[in-house]
């Protein structure tokens, strides 16, 4: 998902709680090698927590799933950040309900990451995620303990004064924006809107593009 990422762990399978309409996962449940893991009731699966992570690597931590998500119990939290803690590797949690690390110590080197896609809400898309102010908000707090990235991919149509202000509030140490690369028919902004908010973003954090972004450049 992302080039600066070395590696993806994933102990938590079944299908995620949030449920966005975009989501890559949904694609990887028509594969027969990969169907059992993705589909179904949420779990942890033990056997991940057996897995040698190499010292020193980045690695981000449920990368088809949501750790953080409302109902994931707070044992397998727990389980997964300790497993973590007993290697020396960067590592990069991502989610849709920021506002659930709070009620963690994350690893040390740890990025905390939200998605905010967009300042606008599109029920029908989001599904269950918490609206984007509310990730903002959470993110704020968040960034006073640990190093913020927001990742705006797949990059939705959007108000550039509010989107720009729910990003500077997360107080990210760099943002990644993407494009749609599953043919979701999302609402998108025009290449003059994306250049916009680069430029405005530009001046106080530091940007990835993902390759992905060029479809709309």
């Amino acid at each position: 998902m992302y080039e600066f990422i070395t590696h993806t762990w994933n102990p938590l399978a079944g299908e995620c709680p949030i449920g966005c309409a975009y989501c890559s996962t949904n694609k990887l449940k028509k594969y027969p090698a990969v169907k059992t893991k993705y589909s179904g009731e949420v779990r942890l699966e033990e056997k991940e927590l057996k897995t040698k992570l190499v010292n020193e690597n980045f690695i981000f931590v449920c990368a088809q799933n949501d750790l953080f998500a409302e109902g994931i119990p707070t044992s397998w939290i727990h389980q997964t950040l300790e497993y973590c803690s007993t290697f020396d590797c960067q590592y990069l949690f991502q989610t849709k309900n920021p506002k659930r690390f709070s009620e963690f110590v994350l690893p040390k080197n740890s990025v905390v990451c939200t998605t905010i896609e967009t300042n606008r809400w599109y029920p029908e898309i989001m599904n269950n995620a918490p609206h984007p102010e509310e990730r903002a908000e959470a993110m704020q707090l968040a960034s006073q303990h640990y190093t913020a990235y927001v990742t705006i991919e797949p990059i939705m149509d959007f108000d550039l004064e509010e989107m720009v202000g729910l990003i500077r509030k997360c107080n990210p140490a760099q943002v990644n924006i993407g494009a749609d690369s599953g043919g979701n028919n999302l609402p998108e902004p025009d290449k003059k809107k994306i250049v916009a908010l680069i430029d405005e973003l530009k001046k106080f954090t530091t940007i990835d593009k993902k390759r992905n972004l060029g479809r709309l450049m």
